[in-house]
């Protein structure tokens, strides 16, 4: 297996390997893992494996999730199509900086992407790294997020397009996850920036250090959570792919957010994603 870094700060695209082999061969799923938490995102060109091998490699990360607007596929439960068609209609709720499912108590461990199809230009993927955007904060932004907690919602992204009874219905099932503002990667130790566009709000900013009346709160906690969002925004701590068919990217969902980009209508690109289930962040 050969390791080619990618930037500076995130990335690394492997060659000379077959993740199906990694479903059997225990030496080389340790390699890969300990390189995912390495370099954050891995990426593979030339993946040529089964659907049954896509789930099983994954699940040697863990049990994997289904997804409740998108789904799975009927055969391959954890497997999530994610299909662009030219006769769709565009949505857009890939082309957001985020981190997946952070609405869960739980948010993915990581995922497996798998390109199916796609365009022969356009529909790039950029990963940002969030241990990074921590640490470069400044001192005083450190301290000020240190104790803060947030909010992440389902029903005011998934649910945002949909009739109110179902955006409701979706809520009840899912409801709001607080989580907080900076996590602890549970492997590496590191301090990781997490919030991104499914975080709604701060749960605990209304305090007598941070507020001298109540107009203070809406302006002040809506400032900083803005500017928290827009530190993956950053190049300096971006990796961008180029998909080609049957590429790979596997993400650590812990320290990274992503943005798939939109410039390819009319849409034409099929994806296969299967996300592992994770841990309650601390």
């Amino acid at each position: 297996m050969r390791i080619h870094q990618l930037t500076c700060n995130i990335g690394a695209e492997l060659s000379g390997v077959n993740l199906a082999d990694a479903i059997h061969d225990d030496g080389l799923f340790l390699e890969l893992r300990s390189l995912l938490v390495r370099h954050k995102v891995l990426f593979l060109r030339d993946q040529n494996f089964s659907r049954a091998e896509h789930v099983a490699f994954a699940e040697r990360f863990g049990a994997l999730e289904d997804h409740p607007v998108a789904g799975s596929d009927p055969e391959h439960p954890g497997l999530v199509r994610i299909y662009k068609q030219p006769d769709q209609p565009v949505d857009r709720y890939e082309n957001a900086w985020h981190t997946d499912a952070t609405w869960r108590e739980a948010p993915p461990f990581g995922c497996v992407l798998r390109c199916i199809e796609c365009p022969p230009v356009g529909g790039d993927t950029l990963w940002a790294n969030m241990a990074l955007a921590y640490e470069m904060l400044p001192k005083h932004i450190k301290e000020q997020i240190a104790d803060l907690r947030a909010r992440h919602s389902i029903e005011a992204s998934f649910g945002a397009a949909m009739a109110m009874d179902k955006r409701l219905a979706l809520k009840a099932q899912y409801p709001d996850a607080e989580h907080p503002v900076v996590r602890t990667h549970p492997e590496s130790g590191e301090k990781v920036l997490f919030v991104n566009a499914f975080t709604t709000h701060f749960s605990n900013y209304h305090t007598p250090d941070r507020v001298r009346f109540g107009q203070d709160a809406n302006p002040g906690a809506a400032d900083l959570l803005r500017y928290l969002v827009s530190q993956a925004y950053i190049p300096e701590y971006q990796v961008r792919w180029r998909w080609q068919p049957y590429s790979v990217a596997i993400w650590d969902n812990r320290s990274t957010q992503h943005y798939a980009v939109m410039d390819y209508p009319p849409c034409h690109r099929k994806m296969e994603r299967a996300g592992i289930i994770g841990d309650k962040p601390y």
